[in-house]
């Protein structure tokens, strides 16, 4: 039997970034050397304007160094961009991570006739996040420049800028952002001197989350209700206008000029394999000081949360739980989020994920079962309604959330919120259903509810569940698990 210790403990961090993991397996004691990300020099920071201290106007982005050898960039290519950035190992910035490189490549063929569009989701309406915001209120000229590299990768002659509708602020900022570039030939005919013609257009959307979703954004953008479509076609056949279309996160296009002129290879060497680059980070919830700040992809949770954010309010001993990235990510305990690093693979090994990269942080004074409740009713408000198992699903958890909150729960509806959220996820055409599910489907959160009920309910619940893992395991792995009286679930220790 092999015992991997992953508590704090069993992990030394050192002044030189060395991480020891001590493993102990049949009497030997392992000691394995890892490395550790972060904290990020300012040297390589993309965002040097992040929190709007500086000239947002085109003189001091370009006293920042954006639109530096744009023409020469222009000039090598489509085919050099998206080697670049495929290069690079940069993965969408919007949530699902998808690689960008492969992603821009889908439109770079043989034009049909059709003309191509770039579309940039500005929509920024996940709970939490507000990375996207202070890229275009503070450093618009870095999207605008980088809407001019990925059309040219993509083939693109225009770009639409689809922008939430709250955000007047940003709106105004990016358009008399874009002004300045046609007045100064970076834009339009000739963009740049480089022969290559290319616009750019701010859409502004109605508030609705669900246009996030790239299909349902489309829509909205072509004047119909903001509804998800059905795929395929997928857009970058059949898109905008009945175009082939790229729908693409701010963040992701903001970061591609600045890849092009330092390499790939640069923007690379930060992160893990497979989880490369800078990525900007939003801070938020019980936490001394709430921030967004760019850090290298797969620094650990604890050390962006107390270098940056100032620590927990009362300490880090008084942390109870993390939503990792934004409200439509599992929510972690805090033993996990003492050692787990903030990227898309060890997030989606603790089962959540980076998403938009929002740590939304909670503190034992949170009411969690209450907070839960707060996110499905967001859900329930912004569901398009097109999808049943969505439209009844989310309305039957925010009534029983409700009740539990208010202590008119019965024991009957644990598994009755277990058994809506298992027929709502996958089962629809976008995945706002399953954001609303995996909240409740958190193992430990179902724990929870043990302040409601006896303990042996909620011991029974938990075991159950446990049991069932170690059969799979057995049967698919196996493994000769032992017999056990107590286990512990994400650092909640149990007795049968």
């Amino acid at each position: 039997m092999c015992l991997i210790i992953v508590s704090s403990e069993g992990l030394l961090t050192f002044s030189d970034n060395t991480v020891l993991v001590i493993t102990v397996c049949s009497g030997t004691v392992t000691i394995i050397q890892l490395t550790t990300y972060g904290p990020l020099s300012d040297e390589d920071r993309i965002f040097t304007n992040l929190y709007g201290r500086h000239d947002w106007r085109l003189k001091g982005a370009m006293q920042r160094g954006h639109w530096y050898k744009t023409k020469e960039i222009i000039l090598k290519g489509s085919d050099w961009i998206i080697e670049e950035i495929k290069k690079s190992g940069l993965r969408g910035r919007g949530g699902a991570g998808f690689p960008s490189g492969m992603k821009w490549s889908f439109m770079n063929k043989p034009s049909d006739g059709r003309p191509k569009y770039l579309v940039i989701n500005a929509d920024e309406g996940e709970p939490g996040t507000c990375k996207d915001r202070e890229i275009m209120r503070h450093d618009p000229h870095t999207l605008i420049e980088g809407c001019l590299i990925a059309g040219k990768a993509m083939g693109a002659n225009a770009a639409y800028i689809y922008i939430r509708g709250e955000f007047y602020n940003e709106a105004s900022n990016m358009q008399l952002a874009i002004k300045e570039a046609y007045e100064a030939g970076l834009l339009g005919k000739n963009a740049c001197g480089t022969g290559f013609n290319f616009d750019v257009y701010i859409h502004r959307g109605a508030g609705a989350y669900i246009c996030g979703e790239e299909t349902a954004l489309i829509e909205s953008l072509e004047g119909k209700q903001g509804k998800p479509r059905l795929k395929p076609p997928f857009p970058a056949d059949i898109g905008l206008f009945g175009c082939p279309t790229t729908v693409t996160n701010v963040e992701t296009v903001a970061v591609s000029p600045t890849i092009c002129r330092r390499g790939g290879d640069w923007f690379a060497s930060f992160g893990r394999e497979r989880n490369r680059g800078t990525k900007l980070f939003n801070i938020s919830g019980h936490v001394n000081n709430p921030c967004t700040v760019e850090e290298e992809m797969s620094i650990p949770m604890r050390d962006l949360i107390e270098r940056h954010a100032g620590g927990v309010i009362g300490g880090w001993d008084n942390l109870l739980a993390v939503i990792p990235g934004g409200s439509s990510t599992p929510l972690l305990p805090k033993d996990i989020c003492s050692t787990v690093l903030m990227d898309f693979d060890a997030l989606v090994q603790v089962n959540s994920g980076l998403g938009t990269a929002a740590l939304i942080v909670m503190s034992r004074s949170a009411d969690v079962v209450n907070c839960i409740s707060r996110l499905i009713k967001f859900y329930e408000h912004e569901s398009c309604g097109q999808c049943t198992p969505c439209r009844e699903g989310c309305r039957w958890l925010g009534q029983i959330m409700t009740r539990f909150v208010k202590g008119n729960a019965n024991k009957d509806e644990i598994d009755m919120i277990w058994e809506i959220s298992k027929q709502m996820e996958g089962r629809t055409i976008c995945a706002l259903a399953d954001g609303a599910a995996w909240p409740v489907q958190v193992g430990w959160t179902i724990s929870l509810f043990f302040f409601f009920f006896p303990n042996d309910i909620h011991n029974k619940i938990i075991f159950d569940l446990c049991l069932n893992i170690v059969q799979i395991l057995k049967y698919f792995l196996n493994y000769n698990v032992p017999s056990f009286r107590t286990i512990s679930i994400c650092g909640f220790k149990f007795t049968r």
